[in-house]
């Protein structure tokens, strides 16, 4: 089985702490984001990682190499920002493995196996996204799903201060997904312009601790209580 990682992203929003290093390298608990990642992966029966790069690729390459953690990496560079569709795309090229997992390069999971998603995956489906359940739903987009998991909508950031479930930007995805890209487009984002035409799209709703690293404050947060989330 393999898996993508999506890890092009220019980090902005992180300034100086990953100015010179991608995202994925940053160090949680005495491992890089990475590491962490192919460990969950590993867990899962993946065996090979595409690394969806762009932005500090040389820097990516040079201190991941072919091998990484036990994991057998390759890398798919975007050779100008494609978006998340985009980047799954031209990653897709080196998929030859149906259903293959996908996941942002800044999110970290504890207490929680992606054998899961495999256990829940059916034939007939297009993709399942781990829904993870957050303390306060504004910073993201909402999921709702019926009580069989079919994902019912997408909700944009909200002003409501309330709990719910949202995109945990961890994907299986059966190769058929690609027949709901774009036709002809090569940048292009699954949150807007591939999810919410897909009928056949899936969630699995988690407790499990999960944090997105992409701003300082959840940086250092998972700095201080990762994997103890």
């Amino acid at each position: 089985m393999q898996a993508i990682i999506l890890c092009g992203g220019l980090a902005t929003r992180l300034g100086a702490a990953a100015k010179t290093v991608p995202k994925v390298l940053l160090e949680i608990a005495g491992k890089t984001v990475l590491a962490w990642q192919v460990q969950l992966l590993k867990d899962a029966g993946v065996t090979g990682v595409i690394l969806a790069s762009g932005h500090l690729h040389d820097v990516l390459y040079e201190q991941v190499g072919d091998n990484y953690a036990g994991m057998h990496v390759c890398y798919a560079k975007e050779e100008k920002r494609l978006g998340t569709g985009g980047a799954i795309l031209n990653a897709m090229q080196q998929i030859d493995t149906s259903p293959f997992f996908v996941m942002n390069g800044d999110i970290l999971l504890a207490d929680f196996s992606l054998q899961e998603m495999l256990d829940r995956f059916r034939q007939g489906m297009a993709g399942m996204l781990l829904s993870v359940h957050v303390p306060d739903i504004r910073p993201y987009g909402e999921i709702v799903s019926d009580s069989d998991g079919k994902i019912q909508a997408f909700r944009e950031k909200q002003s409501i201060h309330r709990a719910g479930y949202v995109n945990g930007g961890m994907y299986l995805f059966d190769q058929s997904i690609a027949d709901a890209f774009p036709d002809g487009q090569e940048t292009f984002s699954m949150e807007r312009d591939v999810f919410p035409s897909v009928s056949n799209l899936y969630a699995l709703q988690t407790d499990a601790g999960w944090i997105d690293i992409g701003v300082p404050e959840r940086l250092a947060y998972a700095r201080e209580h990762f994997p103890r989330l």
